[in-house]
């Protein structure tokens, strides 16, 4: 019987499935707006940060003023990261279409392959790490894939089998969720990844538990007359003091 929670969750569901729409058509209108280059950056930091403030807090704000507030909240630092990737990967692709050496052709497919594991995670770094500067940011975001490989790895197969399905059945749809079908699926990674990390934090100089602390007291002169035992001349002494002449 349908009933009124399998109502609500249904129109939940509904409704997580419009937002994804609606965060993908802001993402390309922020794109068109800062000339594709300038514009990919701060759209995929502002799709990044949106989602992990949803999954990870269950926060839902209004989203187009949200993702327009978060795309200038950083200024020119995910135009500088978005520029980075797009300038790498535009090298990778020339490399694989012009070089004839099949070598050199794996290399740079396993340059692409660690280009991919960059930009799936460095704006979720951004968005849900304190991780400040360029270089720390990219190495953080490898490190982050490599170390869940396997997450990475069946992440990317989701993400591929619908672009599969969706230019076989729906291509429509691309314009609908391309951009948000891998935001939505490295989103759930990263927040089970980042669950991890807050659970298991590295035990730093500074969390180190403090260890007790043992005062050390000056030792004290002993007198070698207070560790004798009373001789018989002592006794003897003591009672001819007590007696009465």
């Amino acid at each position: 019987m349908f009933g009124f929670e399998q109502f609500v969750t249904l129109n939940r569901g509904l409704t997580g499935f419009w937002r994804f729409a609606w965060l993908n058509i802001l993402w390309i209108v922020v794109t068109v707006l800062g000339l594709g280059v300038l514009g990919a950056g701060p759209a995929s930091y502002a799709m990044a940060k949106y989602l992990d403030r949803w999954f990870r807090h269950g926060e839902t704000p209004p989203a187009a003023p949200t993702f327009f507030r978060y795309a200038r909240e950083l200024r020119w630092h995910p135009v500088l990261v978005g520029g980075v990737l797009l300038a790498a990967g535009a090298v990778i692709l020339v490399n694989l279409m012009s070089l004839p050496d099949w070598y050199l052709r794996v290399a740079n497919l396993l340059a692409l392959a660690v280009l991919w594991i960059i930009t799936a995670h460095v704006f979720f770094v951004m968005a849900a790490l304190d991780v400040q500067g360029l270089r720390a940011q990219l190495s953080s975001a490898l490190l982050l894939g490599l170390g869940s490989l396997h997450w990475t790895i069946i992440g990317t197969a989701v993400v591929l089998a619908g672009y599969a399905l969706m230019i076989r059945f729906a291509l429509p749809l691309l314009a609908l969720f391309g951009v948000a079908l891998p935001a939505v699926v490295f989103a759930a990674i990263c927040r089970r990844t980042v669950r991890d990390l807050d659970l298991h934090p590295a035990t730093t100089p500074s969390s180190a538990p403090d260890l007790p602390r043992i005062d050390a007291h000056p030792a004290g002169r002993t007198d070698a007359l207070s560790r004798r035992s009373p001789s018989a001349s002592d006794r003897a002494t003591t009672l001819r003091k007590g007696t009465p002449a």
